[in-house]
């Protein structure tokens, strides 16, 4: 696991652990993010019945992924929020062409909380978006924390900018380095 920042080192970050993985494994790729904390400080949407594709997830508590290919201007970013729900983009270039992914209709989430943790594992089926089956894939993994008493904390691997922008492609990681 790999220890997420946040943006800035505000007092209320100090209180949270936020780790995350990826890898390609058999044709899909995995995440797994483990937040620790008092999260009753926290807005985290309750788990929804049956959890949908949304838009707007970001503007909340939200663990993010963004992927692309290496050498390749496209890349996509997954959005999963607390009550289940979720959304695909896949972008031409930096923010431009935003729209959803088609080929992914569903994504089976495993959350797990407890008061002080919550922990989410997925496994993607890169089958239909990545167009060979064992890509070169270059990842950033983010996280969107909102406090309740504070608004949004931004949190990933790599800040590249002056301020929170996790389209930055020299944020992405080469997944193997993840590994």
């Amino acid at each position: 696991m790999q220890q997420l920042r946040p943006f800035a080192a505000e007092p209320a970050a100090a209180a949270f652990a936020l780790e995350a993985q990826a890898r390609w494994r058999q044709g899909q790729l995995e995440l797994h993010y483990r937040l620790q904390g008092p999260l009753e400080q926290l807005v985290l949407a309750a788990a929804s019945p049956a959890p949908r594709r949304c838009d707007g997830l970001w503007q909340s508590t939200c663990f993010e992924a963004f992927v692309g290919r290496l050498g390749e201007a496209a890349y996509w970013e997954l959005n999963l929020s607390p009550s289940g729900d979720w959304n695909l983009y896949r972008f031409d270039g930096y923010r431009r062409g935003g729209r959803e992914e088609p080929a992914i209709q569903h994504i089976p989430c495993r959350w797990q909380q407890s008061a002080q943790q919550l922990e989410l594992e997925l496994s993607l089926p890169g089958e239909g978006w990545f167009a060979t089956a064992d890509p070169q894939l270059e990842v950033a993994l983010t996280t969107v924390l909102e406090h309740r008493q504070m608004g949004c904390q931004y949190w990933a691997l790599r800040h590249c900018a002056g301020e929170p922008d996790f389209h930055q492609r020299a944020s992405f990681v080469a997944l193997e380095a993840l590994q």
